[in-house]
């Protein structure tokens, strides 16, 4: 506008001085230039609205649609007053042929702007749809929540530029009617400037109600956003704050297990222990930040622990092995039967499997097997990773080498000698020997041992090794028993059965014995006795 404006200003200065300079001019020049500055301004002005508003685009397809209406109205009465003739002539027929199929093009024109028909402006003059506005009830729908306000804020502007738009071309309209105004005083004759009046005249009327319209819609509009914007930002400064203090209270669980974790590395030095609480410390932590949580952002608590109900039993019985794990691993964990670092067998399908516990988890320990007796004698396999089912201590036998901190267990070693033997000097031999080497072991335990009493009602505690003789088929069999370190019982084996051998084969009045068999001769008649256990016979001519 402003630029329509230095225009005419320029075209009018260019008048007055060919007035000023031209004293001779005569009113006819001068109000041909008046008119053609007019003229000019009228030209930008409908340039103006032309290009790049959506509304004058609207309102000159509606304003077509009207006229082509109009005049479809005016051909169909000359086609009815045409058909209406009892003897038309040949000029009539054309006439009528003509129109008709000037009829057919117009109904085709206004099929193609027959969203024009009525309320045009219908679709722009409607605010934004308000989606359904979020509720901010965790930390992560904030971002949803400041997504929408972005959302909203585009849609609001973009609807009050429309609303800027549509008032700048009522205002461009009625400049417009004023110009034709002043060219019609110059100009009262001229059928084009009061046609042009008129239908700026009503392109002002049908865009009156479009502004009130638009005004009312606007505000009403710019009020709930206003309202959804206020409500929003109360949620997200709510939830910020809630996740600000959900957040200290998890930083003080952190701390305090950072600080339960350095008490127990700094003052336990059992590593058994020391892994137990770190465990179950780290559970702990777990358990207490999920329950903040769930306490946090779940409204409605005995809905939830209703649905919880539900579902513990819907889980207890679709996964009874596992419900039952679970159970087993609050079993452990509350009764301490096992720990981590313990030894232990346990029997599965008739395999006997032992080694030491590496970790307990929610559902399953972990088992390194070691080279022991068993191994040895049994599996011919050591060093595997055996994952035991919690569950298994309610179904299956379960030994623990380790329990309460004793480490140590009984561990025999048998030998036969002949029964012509010195028994009675075999036998202190191995005791010698056995108590030589489990010496220590046998301390250990009996303190221990002591310990235990308050707890289980123990009556045989003593600890000194112990021997037994039997008589066997082919000899005296001594059977000798001594306390051991449940960690390494095949080491001490080796170290007694080697000493035991030495010592028995330098007395000459000890014999070791093993299955034999005897042969004797009879007037050369051969008879053979065979022990039906002898497994090696030898033969004793």
């Amino acid at each position: 506008m402003h630029l329509i404006r230095l225009y005419a200003f320029i075209l009018l200065l260019t008048a007055f001085a060919y007035g000023t300079n031209e004293d001779n001019a005569t009113s006819k020049t001068i109000k041909h230039n008046k008119i053609t500055s007019l003229l000019l301004e009228r030209d930008l002005i409908e340039k103006e609205l032309l290009e790049n508003n959506i509304w004058s685009k609207i309102y000159s397809n509606y304003h077509t649609y009207k006229e082509l209406k109009r005049e479809d109205l005016l051909i169909s009465a000359k086609i009815a007053a045409l058909k209406k003739k009892t003897k038309p002539s040949k000029d009539d027929l054309a006439l009528l042929a003509k129109e008709e199929k000037k009829r057919v093009t117009i109904h085709g024109k206004l099929k193609l702007l027959e969203e024009y028909k009525e309320n045009p402006f219908q679709k722009f003059l409607a605010p934004p749809l308000i989606d359904d506005v979020p509720s901010v009830g965790n930390p992560f729908a904030v971002i949803g929540a400041l997504s929408y306000q972005k959302k909203m804020n585009f849609d609001q502007e973009e609807y009050s530029r429309r609303f800027k738009s549509l008032k700048s071309v009522m205002s461009t309209l009625v400049q417009k009617e004023a110009l034709f105004r002043e060219l019609i005083k110059h100009s009262p004759e001229n059928k084009i400037y009061i046609q042009s009046l008129k239908d700026t005249q009503e392109e002002i009327k049908t865009f009156e109600p479009v502004i009130d319209i638009f005004k009312t819609s606007n505000s009403v509009h710019i009020k709930k956003m206003d309202e959804i914007k206020l409500k929003l930002e109360r949620e997200i400064k709510r939830e910020i704050s809630k996740a600000f203090t959900i957040g200290a209270i998890i930083l003080f669980f952190i701390l305090m297990l950072i600080l339960v974790k350095y008490l127990v590395r700094k003052y336990m030095s059992e590593n058994d222990r020391f892994y137990t609480i770190n465990k179950a410390a780290n559970i702990i932590f777990i358990l207490f930040s999920v329950f903040t949580l769930l306490l946090a952002y779940i409204e409605n608590i005995s809905y939830f622990v209703t649905i919880l109900g539900f579902a513990s039993a819907g889980i207890a019985i679709a996964m009874k092995d596992w419900f039952m794990s679970l159970m087993g691993w609050a079993t452990i964990m509350i009764g301490g039967a096992i720990h981590v670092g313990d030894r232990v067998k346990f029997v599965r399908d008739g395999v006997e499997y032992v080694g030491d516990i590496v970790d307990i988890s929610m559902l399953r320990m972990t088992m390194h097997e070691d080279i022991t007796l068993t191994t040895y004698m049994v599996n011919r396999r050591a060093g595997r990773m055996i994952f035991i089912p919690n569950n298994f201590i309610f179904t299956d036998m379960i030994s623990n080498y380790a329990h309460a901190g004793l480490k140590t267990v009984w561990d025999g070693i048998d030998f036969i000698i002949t029964f012509d033997s010195d028994a009675h000097k075999a036998t202190q031999i191995a005791k010698e020997i056995a108590k030589k080497y489990s010496k220590g072991y046998t301390e250990i335990t009996r303190k221990q041992l002591n310990k235990l009493r308050s707890k289980y009602g123990m009556k045989n505690t003593n600890v000194e090794p112990r021997i037994f003789t039997h008589i066997e088929p082919y000899g005296m069999k001594i059977s000798v028993w001594y306390l051991t370190n449940s960690y390494a019982t095949m080491t001490l084996r080796s170290t007694i059965s080697i000493e035991i051998i030495s010592r028995i084969q330098e007395e000459e009045s000890i014999q070791l014995a093993y299955p034999s068999q005897s042969i004797f001769m009879e007037k050369n008649k051969q008879k053979m006795m065979l022990n039906p256990d002898d497994r090696h016979p030898i033969e004793d001519i």
